[in-house]
């Protein structure tokens, strides 16, 4: 079980060219100056220090600036993805030369990231043990096509086997849907919305790609759930504690994603960093901190195996949990 919203970065070159023009300037031999014109009206410069009549031509070279280089052809990892204190969202991960990731820190503690939909596209992954290893399109561990492009991975929902909610993948269904619960729902054309199964989602005529459920919706119209302050409502904690590692994730108004996480945080701290963060509609992920972790990655220049970065101050799991086969479901972020 879990828990825990939003956004980089470009540069262009500018170059401003001025031509040159006038009248003639005739140069006397005691160092005087005067304006002069030839019968054709074409205007020249004059040098008279000696009797012989000269023509200069002056020659101007324009120095265009150099285009600057194309951007990288992978996510590009911005370094205050390492920042450990609190900060409104700045731009994290550019892609194709413009922002489309942020992250933020609240005095609470609570990290959040930001995603542009639709340039960035989440992936549901099933675990070896939720949903099992075998026959699903994304599996337990980050591979392939995906990691050439793969901006953040965080954490699922809870254990499948405790009734929090469904879970379906390109028409394959480990656990049923259910009527009304908090849903997490991508599209054939890669977009991902928020919302009450069979209520707010899926979108009439619209192909559904994956969908996990985790309990009722933590937040529904901009307004949290009315049961915020019921603590077994959201999850089992370790030892009954009101604020073990929480996570979650929500959609703001604009479509951009926002995943929240944090070490220790109540119902109402995720909540209240999910509505700072213009959050609309959102689902609480795993709770307890072997279970909560998210994930930034850099391309180390496009060679080599991505770097982890942790964003969670403090959080438990090992950087390279989701690039080798990992326990639970989870989602990762992906360039389009």
């Amino acid at each position: 079980m879990r828990r825990s919203t939003p956004l980089a970065c470009g540069a262009a070159a500018v170059l401003a060219l001025a031509g040159c023009g006038g009248g003639s300037t005739r140069v006397s031999s005691t160092g005087s100056a005067s304006t002069a014109s030839s019968s054709t009206g074409a205007s020249s410069t004059e040098p008279t220090e000696t009797a012989t009549t000269q023509t200069t031509t002056t020659h101007v070279v324009v120095r265009h600036a150099p285009k600057p280089p194309p951007p990288p052809a992978y996510p590009q990892l911005l370094p205050i993805a390492a920042a450990s204190h609190p900060t409104p969202f700045v731009p994290v991960v550019t892609w194709k030369g413009a922002p489309v990731a942020w992250i933020s820190r609240s005095p609470s503690g609570v990290t959040m990231m930001a995603f542009k939909q639709p340039d960035m596209q989440l992936h549901l992954h099933s675990g070896t043990v939720d949903a099992g290893t075998a026959g699903w399109r994304y599996g337990p561990q980050i591979a392939g096509l995906e990691m050439k492009r793969l901006v953040a991975a965080f954490n699922g929902g809870f254990r499948l086997n405790v009734g929090a909610g469904g879970f379906e993948s390109f028409g394959r269904v480990a656990v049923a849907l259910s009527d009304g619960l908090g849903s997490i729902v991508t599209y054939s054309d890669g977009r991902t919305d928020i919302g009450s199964w069979h209520h707010e989602v899926p979108a009439p005529g619209r192909t559904v790609t994956s969908v996990r459920q985790n309990l009722p919706l933590l937040i529904d119209h901009g307004s949290p759930a009315s049961s915020l302050g019921c603590l077994t409502c959201w999850g089992a904690t370790l030892g009954g504690v009101s604020d073990p590692a929480r996570s979650a994730l929500g959609i703001q108004g604009n479509g951009h994603l926002v995943w929240v996480g944090a070490e220790h945080a109540t119902v109402g701290d995720i909540a209240s960093a999910l509505l700072s963060a213009g959050v609309v509609r959102a689902v609480e992920l795993d709770i307890n901190p072997e279970w909560v972790a998210g994930y930034l990655y850099g391309h180390r220049g496009g060679a080599g195996p991505v770097a982890p970065v942790a964003v969670i101050p403090g959080q438990n799991g090992i950087p390279g949990q989701y690039l080798v086969p990992w326990s639970r479901d989870f989602f990762t972020v992906t360039a389009s």
